[in-house]
């Protein structure tokens, strides 16, 4: 099943450029979908939620509004659903994008899905195995068929970029997140350690590999579960103070744009880069003009209990 739609203004950075990011329903790839068309790109969303059926997340997001968005934004967004554990579904999308573009300039890993296996607090030995083995499959196996059949279209040209999206700054995740459990834990630097080995791969054919986090996301998951939306979302520090270091996808979406854009990007070939850092690099700031930085933030004030203060981090 696939959408197409026209192509309206915007920027022209990345015009004549093509980009897949594979899991762009809701959230961060969404985001980043945006943003790139934002620039001008040729963007394809992928994901198993469209208008007709609902992946197991049963959430009402779709790729075909993703697309939608990804054309008003200034570029041509095609959405494509594809279960990307299916290898074939996979390759199907990979013709598709040749025979339609003859090429692909970057590839966003963002496929997830295993929130609703998250067991927080959960020893190994406690957690659900099936619900555990279920998130490995859906964080690690699915990056790995994508990157498996879309990297030989990549590299035929010299400047292809992978963006891994993980969770948490390598530094961060350096440390075993206990709260997150263990098959959340594997997941998120499996996918670091994806990004590491592929910029190794893609180094000879002039390509670049890197991981990119955003900080306390507020994904429309997140915003439900403080009963807020992004109009008023201040008012979940009532309950979370330290959601006021929160930021928008709208901010990793830029981020992943301004990378998508940058002719030195393969500086960072191999690196781990927040949504914070890239920011202050490359001078953007979120959606309502604030610059978070929540890595450092986590770090330097919730992690040793200080009072909630985002004074200085955004």
């Amino acid at each position: 099943m696939s959408v197409r739609y026209g192509r309206v203004g915007g920027m022209d950075e990345l015009r004549g450029k093509v980009a897949l990011v594979a899991g762009a329903t809701r959230a961060a790839g969404r985001a980043i979908a945006v943003e790139l068309g934002r620039r001008g790109a040729t963007v394809y969303a992928t994901g198993r939620t469209t208008r007709e059926q609902r992946s197991e997340m049963n959430r009402p997001e779709t790729i075909e509004e993703t697309a939608e968005l990804v054309t008003a934004a200034g570029g041509t967004g095609i959405a494509v659903r594809v279960d990307h554990l299916v290898p074939d579904e996979v390759v199907a999308l990979i013709k598709r994008i040749d025979r339609e573009q003859g090429r692909l300039d970057v590839l966003v890993n963002d496929i997830w899905g295993g929130d609703q296996y998250m067991e927080f607090g959960h020893k190994l030995w406690e957690h659900s195995l099936d619900g555990g083995l279920r998130m490995l499959r859906l964080g690690i196996d699915t990056h790995a068929i994508t990157s498996h059949h879309a990297l030989p279209l990549l590299i035929r040209r010299p400047g292809g970029l992978v963006i891994e999206m993980t969770d948490g700054t390598a530094e961060f995740n350096a440390n075993y997140r206990a709260d997150a459990g263990f098959f959340y834990d594997l997941v998120k630097v499996s996918v670091q350690r994806m990004a590491l080995a592929l910029s190794e791969e893609l180094r000879p054919y002039g390509g670049t590999a890197l991981a990119l986090t955003p900080g306390w996301l507020r994904s429309e998951g997140m915003l439900e579960h403080f009963g807020v939306t992004e109009a008023n979302w201040r008012d979940a520090t009532a309950k979370e103070p330290h959601f006021v270091i929160s930021e928008s996808p709208t901010l990793v979406g830029r981020a992943a744009a301004a990378l998508a854009a940058d002719p030195d990007v393969s500086r960072w070939n191999g690196q781990t880069l927040s949504s914070g850092h890239a920011a202050n690099v490359y001078d953007f700031t979120d959606s309502d003009g604030s610059r978070p930085d929540a890595w450092r933030y986590m770090v330097e004030v919730q992690s040793k209990d200080r009072p909630a203060d985002a004074t200085g981090y955004r």
